[in-house]
Formats: structure tokens, C-alpha cells, sequence
């Protein structure tokens, strides 16, 4: 059964392994699964063929037999649940590492997803320049909570785990503002994240594909 997922045929990132196929790349690396990976167009997305895998015309996807799911954080949670390595085997841990996944793109993503909107959609609006200190600010009580609960651990809740993966993975998009450098605990948790054999292929095939269908 070969895995398939989905992922932008050129991402709006430059290939700095921003977008959300990103996830399911590196957590299929941390358990050893084989994948592959079909580009799409932004109108091929919203074509009826990709919408009956993905009804609001997004990436990524995720194809296996006869399963097809969408979401990031539930495709995740699905490679977690079906593979080791990326959830703890004592119950009471493996719940914690879920609710830090929920977390991750429940609590942490919606006010960096909100800034990431303010500045590349409406920032040629009149009241964008008033807007964005505004969200920065909710950005900063919540890495602050964060902050303050990851300590000096290396990992949020013992070993590495998939709410791990997924909290990187919203922080990442934060590293060119300059607010997670206000956080010296929290830029050396996403260093980690960085530094761990799994992101870096994975980070390596996003980048690749994307340097390919730029140059065709």
C-alpha cells in the first residue's frame, strides 16, 4: 500500500518548508514509512477531483488504499496512532502528547496563521498597519505561556513526540518575524526540532521539489 500525499507544485514559501505538507513529510520520516508526493496547482486544487479529497481545496492530502484524509493534524495523528515512534506506549503520556498536537494547532497556530493573512493579503489595507501590533500581541502571551511551561526541557512532555512535531511546525512560521528570538528557550526547542535527522530529509525533498518545478 504506497502512501501518497499532496503538497503545493510551487509553495508560496520559497521551499523554506512553511506549508503544512511539511508535516506529514517529517512525520512519516520519524517512522520509517516510504511516501510519495503529488505537486498540484493552485487551479487544480479547486477542481472537483482534488475537492473530493480536500472539500476546501487546500494541501495536503493523504491517499492510502482505499483511505483518503485531509487536515494536517489529523493525518499526523493517524501516522502517530499507526507507527511507532511518534507517541508514547503508556496511556497516560500518549493522551498528554495529544493534547499538545490539539494544542499545537488549536491554541498556537490560529494567531500566526491571522498574522501570516495581515501581512500578505490585506497588508495594502488602510487599517493593516494598526491590525498587526494588535496580533502580534496575541502571538506573544501565547509563546509567553509556552514559554513558561516548556522551561528547560528539551521536549514538551518527557520524549519526543507528534505534539512536538506539530508545535515546531507552527513556530517555524514565526522564525522570520523576529518573535520567537524574545524567547531564547523557545528558538533553541525549535533548533532541536530542526537539528533531528527526520526534519532534515524531510526539509531536503520539500526544498528539492519545490527548486524542480521552479525551474520547469
Amino acid at each position: 500500500m504506497t502512501i501518497r500525499i499532496t503538497a503545493f507544485e510551487r509553495s508560496p514559501d520559497g521551499g523554506r518548508g512553511l506549508a503544512r505538507d511539511m508535516r506529514l513529510r517529517w512525520a512519516l520520516e520519524e517512522v520509517g514509512q516510504p511516501y510519495e508526493v503529488r505537486l498540484v496547482s493552485f487551479q487544480a486544487m479547486k477542481e472537483p477531483a482534488h475537492r473530493a479529497l480536500q472539500p476546501f481545496g487546500q494541501i495536503p492530502t493523504y491517499e492510502e488504499d482505499d483511505l483518503a484524509l485531509f487536515e494536517s493534524g489529523a493525518i499526523v495523528l493517524y501516522i502517530a496512532d499507526r507507527h511507532p515512534g511518534l507517541l508514547p506506549i503508556d496511556a497516560n503520556a500518549r493522551a498528554r502528547a495529544i493534547t499538545w498536537m490539539f494544542a499545537a494547532v488549536s491554541t498556537m497556530e490560529p494567531p500566526i496563521a491571522e498574522r501570516t493573512v495581515a501581512r500578505l493579503v490585506e497588508r495594502d489595507e488602510s487599517w493593516c498597519e494598526q491590525r498587526l501590533p494588535i496580533v502580534d500581541e496575541r502571538i506573544r502571551q501565547r509563546l509567553g505561556e509556552l514559554s513558561k511551561r516548556l522551561g528547560e526541557a528539551d521536549w514538551l512532555d518527557g520524549q519526543f513526540s507528534a505534539g512536538d512535531l506539530l508545535m515546531v511546525s507552527v513556530l517555524l512560521r514565526l522564525k522570520s518575524a523576529g518573535l520567537l528570538d524574545e524567547y531564547p528557550n523557545l528558538s533553541a526547542y525549535v533548533a532541536r526540532g530542526e537539528a533531528r535527522p527526520a526534519y532534515r530529509r524531510a526539509f531536503a525533498a520539500q526544498l528539492a521539489a519545490f527548486i524542480a518545478a521552479s525551474a520547469s
